[in-house]
């Protein structure tokens, strides 16, 4: 199954809605077989999609609270290329104010 790239500015709530709209479809039990695992696997899809959104965010926070609010802005979109930064270590939450 060809699946179709997600536009750059997808927002969360909108994959949160159409995931909910799959269980829905799935929880409904008026499904065939075939269409119950064509929904399964978008439901599978939007997941991942959510979490990417997800870990995004995270990164975007952690940018930002590591230059204490400065103005230097941090754009949503991950950058391109090798350059991306792994998660921090356990240890650097104790930085969080919350």
């Amino acid at each position: 199954m060809a699946t179709r790239e997600e536009p750059a500015s997808e927002r969360y709530s909108d994959v949160v809605d159409r995931l909910e709209e799959v269980v829905r479809k799935l929880e409904g039990g008026e499904l065939s077989l075939e269409d119950s695992l064509e929904e399964f696997e978008k439901g599978i899809q939007l997941v991942k999609r959510g979490e990417a959104l997800l870990q995004q965010a995270e990164r975007r926070v952690q940018e930002l609270l590591e230059h204490k609010g400065g103005d230097r802005t941090v754009p949503l979109e991950p950058t391109r290329g090798p350059a991306a930064r792994p998660p921090p270590a356990a240890a650097d939450d104790d930085d969080i104010p919350f």
